[in-house]
């Protein structure tokens, strides 16, 4: 797990910008070119990575879990490289759910980081989160986040698995040529944002709601909610800077992982 928590705390640094921006445009409902103007003129480049130490213990908690523990799972559960996509999706979804449980409070924090425009920082971020909402606090939107990560590890590691034998039947390249991983795992990063894109939008409004109020009772209100107020599409908004993060993402965490793995003398996914 370890080899995952480094890989994705790697991978973050060049993603936090896009995710800053999606999470903004999920909650005020602008444009895409508005959005990034907004985030400069508040506070410059650097502003793209407010939230940043949330997201490294994000990446080591619940990525670490999610993408380190996947081989493992996979190979215990009899979904080796041959075993059919749905045993892979398994592998995936265990792994996503338990490690999104462990890495909630980072994700609360990281949303409330990103979308903050007093200036208010890190420690008082956690310290009026706290005061108001005390633990349970840390954990709202717990029950969407990990269908979101069931959702996402299931689609991300049994596409890039299953992708990844596809690649080697047709091309004949092997599961740890680069140009395979670079392949199954831009495939992966796509379906991932078809898949997550509803369950991010939920959780992102979740997370989002004020530390002294209550906004939505629960996952099905805010569904409700998000659908009358902007229509079923409404989900999907931010598409593209969903999937401009996921591919880079899902590319830059997985060759890393399987670099370690190779280094350390490890099997491949």
């Amino acid at each position: 797990m370890a080899c995952g928590g480094a890989a994705a705390a790697f991978a973050v640094n060049f993603t936090h910008p896009i995710e800053l921006v999606k999470t903004r445009m999920q909650v005020s409902g602008g444009g895409l070119g508005a959005t990034i103007s907004g985030v400069v003129k508040e506070g410059g480049v650097t502003a793209f990575w407010k939230g940043l130490p949330f997201g490294w213990g994000r990446e080591l908690s619940y990525t670490s879990v999610k993408l380190g523990a996947y081989a493992p799972v996979r190979n215990a559960i009899g979904a080796g490289p041959d075993a059919g996509i749905g045993m892979k999706f398994l592998a995936g979804a265990l792994t996503g759910g338990f490690g999104s449980i462990l890495g909630n409070p980072f994700d609360v924090l990281k949303t409330l980081a990103q979308t903050n425009t007093t200036g208010a920082g890190l420690g008082s971020l956690v310290g009026d989160l706290y005061r108001d909402q005390g633990i349970g606090g840390f954990y709202r939107g717990v029950e969407v986040n990990i269908m979101r990560a069931c959702v996402l590890n299931a689609t991300k590691m049994g596409v890039y698995d299953a992708t990844k034998g596809l690649v080697t039947e047709q091309t004949g390249w092997g599961r740890k040529d680069v140009k395979t991983s670079f392949t199954a795992a831009f495939v992966a990063g796509f379906f991932m944002t078809v898949t997550v894109s509803p369950w991010d939008m939920i959780r992102t409004k979740l997370m989002n709601q004020p530390t002294d109020k209550k906004l939505y009772d629960g996952f099905a209100d805010c569904a409700a909610k998000t659908v009358k107020e902007g229509g079923v599409l409404s989900l999907w908004r931010g598409f593209i800077p969903i999937w401009a993060r996921f591919a880079p993402q899902a590319t830059l965490q997985l060759l890393t992982i399987e670099v370690i793995y190779n280094q350390m003398g490890y099997s491949g996914i």
